[in-house]
């Protein structure tokens, strides 16, 4: 099923919603005060078309997929040790590196060495292998040679 994308025009009403933090064309961020309260009212027992419209959200404009998943997620949410919170603001980029102490240093150091020397093995069998071949192919055609010239 294709998701439906938001106009400019609905992208601005959404934005509008104080219980919206960010909008694009597909997808929606909503507060974490938004969540709290869904969840809240949800558990309940009030349905999330009511809920949404509670909210001030258009639900007609957010569809029947996004209602649910929106749903979906947020019972997810609710029993996540961590809440609500947005897991992806915490650790954003790359993983910060810690400092290592001097054993770990040679210990990582004598691990990509060893790497480095299977590696240079590896490579050095290909070229011998590769070697080898171009031996073998050349003998062969040296031989075809060998045999028509002898024909004539």
């Amino acid at each position: 099923m294709a998701q439906k994308r938001f106009t400019l025009y609905e992208q601005r009403i959404l934005m509008d919603n104080p219980y919206v933090e960010r909008v694009s064309e597909t997808t929606i961020t909503y507060s974490m005060e938004f969540k709290e309260r869904f969840a809240l009212e949800y558990a309940a027992g009030k349905p999330p078309s009511i809920i949404l419209q509670e909210c001030g959200f258009d639900t007609t404009m957010l569809g029947k997929e996004r209602r649910r998943s929106l749903t979906k997620r947020i019972k997810k949410y609710a029993l996540r040790p961590g809440g609500f919170n947005d897991a992806r603001k915490e650790s954003t980029g790359r993983p910060r590196v810690k400092e290592l102490s001097d054993s770990e240093k040679i210990q990582r150091l004598e691990h990509q060495v060893r790497y480095l020397k299977q590696e240079n093995e590896f490579l050095k069998k290909i070229r011998f292998l590769d070697r080898q071949a171009e031996w073998e192919c050349k003998r062969k055609q040296d031989r075809k040679k060998n045999m028509e010239s002898s024909k004539k």
